[in-house]
C-alpha cells in the first residue's frame, strides 16, 4: 500500500483558521520571517509552518489572513483537493518554489490536526518506527552578505563546544585551498552543497570550474549537493556521480529521475514537495529503487523544524540529516543544544516532535 494511502481517509473536522509569526535576524542582509499556520477543531489544534523566504510573501499572507472555504468537514485527502480551489496567495508569489512552501504548512498542519483528533500518532499511522536521528549543521563559513573572504571560524568554534558535530558546507567563490585544508584537517565535513540552482539571492555561487575541482580532490568521501552540471563541469562530475545528491530542484518523484545521473542520495524537502501525497510517493520512491534519502531544513523557526526532524525519524534516520535543532543556525551556537543522534520524542498523537525541555 502505498504511504499516502495510510493517512488518506482520516476525517478532519476544521473550525478555525490562525497564525503566528516569527522573525529572527540572521546577518546584515537576511531577515527570516516564517509564518506558522493553526487549525483547531475538536478541541485539538493542528500546526504546521510556512518557510517562504521572501518577506512580502509572508506579509502579504499576514494582511489578507485568513483564506475562505477551509473550515467543515472534510478527510485528509479531500482537504488536500480543497486546497487547489482557494486562494493561499492575495497576491502572486516572489518565486515560484514558494507555492509549495505554503501548501506545505497547511497540509502538515491538517495533517497534524487529523491525526490528533483520531488520536493517532502519523508513525503509528503509517506503520514506522521513530529512531534517533543523525544529523548535519548546515551552514556558509560567513553570513550571506558579510564583508570579506570565508574563514574556518564558525566551523572551529562550533567544534571546541561541540566536538562531535558534523557539517554540510556551502562553498562560495572566496574559498581557497587554504581554507579547504583547515576543513578536512577537522575531519567532520560530510556534504557541501554548490548551491548550482540559485540564482538572485542572497546565497548565490559563481559556478567555477576551479572550486569544483578543489571541493571534490580535497573532500573524497562526502556528498556534492546541486552542483551545477555545464561543459566546464561536467568532466568534474561523472567520476563522481555516485556521490551527487540533490535538493532545490527535487520537488516530485519525476524530478528525481530527471537527474543527469541515477542518484544514490537525495535530499527530500518536505517543503520543496508541498503536498503530502507528493512527498510520501518519494519515500516509496526511493524505498523501492534503494536510493538513500536524507531530511533537509529551510531555516525553520516554529514547529516546522520538529515536523522535519519527526519525518527523518522514521522514514531515513542513519543518514546526513540537514535536520539540526535551529539553535544552530545562530552566530553564536548556545550552550545546552542536543546534539547528534537526535532522541525522536514524539507526541503521541499527531505530528509534532516535542522540544528538549518537555
Amino acid at each position: 500500500m502505498a504511504t499516502y494511502d495510510s493517512v488518506a481517509d482520516l476525517p478532519l473536522e476544521i473550525e478555525t483558521v490562525e497564525f503566528d509569526e516569527h522573525e529572527l535576524e540572521l546577518g546584515p542582509e537576511f531577515v527570516r520571517l516564517t509564518t506558522v499556520v493553526k487549525l483547531g477543531g475538536g478541541g485539538h489544534e493542528g500546526l504546521g509552518e510556512d518557510v517562504t523566504y521572501d518577506p512580502l510573501d509572508h506579509i502579504a499572507l499576514r494582511d489578507a489572513w485568513p483564506p475562505g472555504g477551509l473550515t467543515g468537514s472534510w478527510t485528509f485527502d479531500s482537504f488536500a483537493h480543497r486546497l487547489d480551489e482557494v486562494e493561499l496567495w492575495p497576491s502572486p508569489p516572489v518565486r515560484e518554489p514558494s507555492i509549495d512552501y505554503r501548501r506545505w504548512a497547511f497540509e502538515s498542519a491538517a495533517l497534524d490536526l487529523a491525526l490528533r483528533q483520531a488520536g493517532t500518532s502519523l508513525a503509528e499511522a503509517v506503520g514506522r518506527e521513530a529512531r534517533p536521528v543523525n544529523f548535519v549543521v548546515s551552514t556558509r563559513l560567513a553570513p550571506p552578505g558579510a564583508e570579506g573572504p570565508d574563514t574556518p571560524d564558525r566551523v572551529l568554534r562550533m567544534l571546541e563546544k561541540y566536538p562531535s558535530t558534523r557539517f554540510k558546507i556551502d562553498p562560495t567563490n572566496s574559498w581557497t585551498q587554504d581554507l579547504i585544508d583547515v576543513l578536512v584537517e577537522t575531519g567532520a565535513v560530510d556534504s557541501l552543497d554548490f548551491k548550482g540552482f540559485y540564482s538572485g539571492t542572497p546565497v548565490d555561487v559563481e559556478t567555477d570550474p576551479e572550486l569544483y575541482r578543489m571541493v571534490i580532490d580535497s573532500f573524497p568521501g562526502a556528498w556534492f549537493e546541486d552542483p551545477d552540471v555545464t561543459d566546464e563541469t561536467r568532466p568534474l562530475l561523472e567520476p563522481v556521480a555516485d556521490r551527487l545528491t540533490w535538493d532545490a530542484p527535487i520537488h516530485s518523484v519525476e524530478d528525481i529521475e530527471a537527474r543527469p545521473w541515477q542518484p544514490k542520495m537525495i535530499n527530500i524537502k518536505p517543503s520543496r514537495f508541498g503536498p503530502v501525497k507528493r512527498l510520501f510517493a518519494a519515500y516509496d520512491w526511493c524505498d523501492e529503487h534503494g536510493v538513500g534519502a536524507y531530511g533537509g531544513g529551510q531555516m525553520e523557526l516554529g514547529v516546522g523544524r520538529g515536523q522535519i526532524q519527526y519525518l527523518a525519524s522514521i522514514f531515513h534516520p542513519d543518514t546526513p540529516n540537514d535536520t539540526a535543532p535551529s539553535a544552530y543556525n545562530l552566530p553564536q551556537a548556545p550552550d545546552g543544544l542536543e546534539t547528534s543522534p537526535l532522541e525522536p520524542r514524539i507526541d503521541s498523537t499527531g505530528f509534532r516532535r516535542r522540544p528538549a525541555s518537555s
